[in-house]
């Protein structure tokens, strides 16, 4: 004889079906919550391992609690396999979100590694680059660091002014080793004024001369201050945006990483499914459907 013919259910017994699971779908007293939250609590062997907990990292224990009891009230499984399915679930739920951590944390990473590595940049490169141009302190002018070591060779000039009266061969000497030893436009300028003074074109007597001089050095100090401020300003503005640039351009791991974290989170998320599906299937069979096989069954 053959097998016999499995009885197919009419919709109406499996909505009958339905009403009557609905009657016992879960604790609905606050006790009887207590009771399943615990149950979730001691049933949750696998998953409770995902936890990670060492010396320098620590995930919360309580968080993944809530969690676990989140999803047990809302699957609310009934019998051993039911349960080892939302321990499945469960764990690869977690385990996804570490894997968004992981990522975020690479990023981070990235952008402030990046971030520190330039604002800690050995000054002796970027002196270097610009005592190989022709004019270093015209290169100078191109960036922030730059204009702050230009306002502190001014600095320096100004005040060997005040204290000596006058703009000397040694200040000029010393200027000219800040550079490298390598004539500059400041320089330059520098040394027409004081070649000015010492030919006293217009015949001036010495004290008239020598305030002369100082008038003329001091100005044009205020003028290559004042220049140098709107240079500064405009050079923070580009280095600013150049600066969130970098950083936007940092926002993605790097390939290997990157292929790692999401081989990683798709075979979490097939397994998760997987285990829902397989779920769904046993709860459905539980409440009297009539679940056909898996696809990959009748292939």
């Amino acid at each position: 004889m053959g097998e016999p013919m499995r009885k197919t259910m009419s919709l109406k017994q499996i909505a009958a079906n339905r009403r009557n699971a609905q009657k016992s779908t879960g604790p609905q007293t606050p006790v009887g919550r207590a009771v399943s939250k615990m149950n979730a609590l001691k049933h949750g062997i696998l998953s409770k391992e995902a936890v990670v907990s060492g010396r320098c990292i620590k995930e919360d224990d309580r968080e993944f609690a809530d969690l676990n009891q989140q999803l047990w009230e809302d699957m609310n499984p009934v019998g051993l396999l039911e349960e080892m399915l939302v321990d499945q679930i469960v764990t690869a739920h977690w385990r996804r979100r570490r894997a968004l951590k992981a990522e975020a944390g690479e990023i981070a990473l990235n952008v402030d590694e990046g971030q520190w590595a330039r604002q800690n940049r050995n000054p002796g490169l970027d002196m270097d680059a610009w005592l190989a141009h022709d004019d270093p302190s015209f290169a100078m002018h191109e960036s922030v660091l730059g204009i702050k070591y230009l306002e502190k060779r001014l600095k320096e000039v100004r005040e060997a002014l005040a204290r000596e009266g006058e703009l000397s061969e040694a200040t000029l000497r010393t200027l000219l080793t800040r550079f490298g030893g390598k004539p500059n436009m400041l320089t330059d300028r520098l040394d027409k004024l004081r070649k000015y003074w010492l030919e006293n074109p217009d015949g001036l007597e010495a004290s008239a001369l020598r305030e002369k001089h100082q008038q003329m050095v001091g100005e044009f100090l205020d003028g290559e201050s004042h220049f140098l401020a709107g240079q500064m300003i405009d050079c923070d503005e580009r280095e600013s945006n150049a600066e969130k640039a970098r950083q936007a351009a940092t926002v993605l791991p790097s390939i290997e990483v990157l292929d790692k974290i999401m081989r990683y989170e798709t075979k979490l998320e097939r397994q998760m499914y997987r285990a829902i599906n397989q779920l769904e299937r046993l709860q459905r069979r539980r409440l009297g459907e009539a679940v056909p096989p898996p696809l990959s069954m009748l292939l």
